[in-house]
């Protein structure tokens, strides 16, 4: 099958347990299916300037806002292996997705030195160009089950679990490990559609109380990590003083 390498749809995301997911699962029986990846293992390299310019101004929820990252379904082994560069950008609450499928190995390259073949290659070229100090700053690797909608194609509902973070040895060959994001019991759950979200549903949605929240993996482990880095400080000037 060829792969999707243009998305637009709308995007959101809700924080919700263990037995929500069950639950919202058992109801929507026969209404979605597992898509063709099922459980998958889902691995991402984010890309930022030193000072972390575009997940600063990510956060601050502008009208338009881009991620780069460099996506891979489990640990690519070797230059070989087939992963994702994918530009992300958002507006005015539709997300726009560009992707291009490569080898590692060019992946790599394009990064260093982009020489584009493509309309999509030429897109995230202009963004490199735009951020020339650019370097790999977040790895987020996550388990993740994926299901589609039966009648409506547009429909998708992902569940994130497990989710891993990571600043040091930001790269998608070293494989899988780093702080958790969620507390225990928790999911990421997103439901992404093309257009309004099914009546059906939302109606579960309210009477399950899940409710939707703001998230993003990469702005949250950034907080996270300046969370701790302000704790650690105030640590040590503590000592410094006593």
């Amino acid at each position: 099958m060829t792969p999707i390498c243009r998305f637009e749809r709308i995007e959101t995301k809700y924080l919700i347990t263990e037995e929500q997911r069950e639950r919202l699962l058992s109801r929507t029986a026969g209404r979605v299916s597992a898509d063709e990846y099922g459980k998958s293992r889902i691995a991402n390299v984010y890309f930022d300037t030193p000072d972390h310019r575009i997940i600063r101004r990510s956060l601050e929820k502008p009208v338009y806002k881009e991620k780069l990252r460099l996506r891979s379904y489990g640990t690519p082994e070797g230059r070989e292996a087939t992963v994702f560069l994918e530009l992300k950008k958002k507006y005015r609450g539709v997300v726009y997705k560009r992707r291009e499928p490569m080898t590692y190995g060019e992946a790599t390259d394009f990064l260093k030195h982009p020489v584009p073949e493509t309309q999509i290659e030429r897109e995230i070229a202009r963004f490199l160009s735009f951020y020339p100090d650019i370097q790999p700053a977040m790895y987020l690797a996550y388990r993740r089950e994926a299901f589609f909608g039966c009648f409506d194609p547009g429909l998708r509902l992902t569940f994130d679990t497990d989710i891993r973070y990571r600043e040091e040895a930001a790269e998608l060959s070293r494989g899988v490990y780093g702080r958790e994001l969620l507390s225990p019991g928790q999911v990421l759950l997103e439901i992404k559609v093309g257009g309004a979200m099914p009546l059906w549903l939302s109606e579960i949605l309210s009477e399950e109380k899940i409710f939707r929240t703001s998230f993003s993996k990469y702005g949250r482990a950034y907080q996270q990590i300046c969370k701790e880095k302000s704790t650690k400080y105030k640590k040590t000037e503590e000592i410094r003083y006593a």
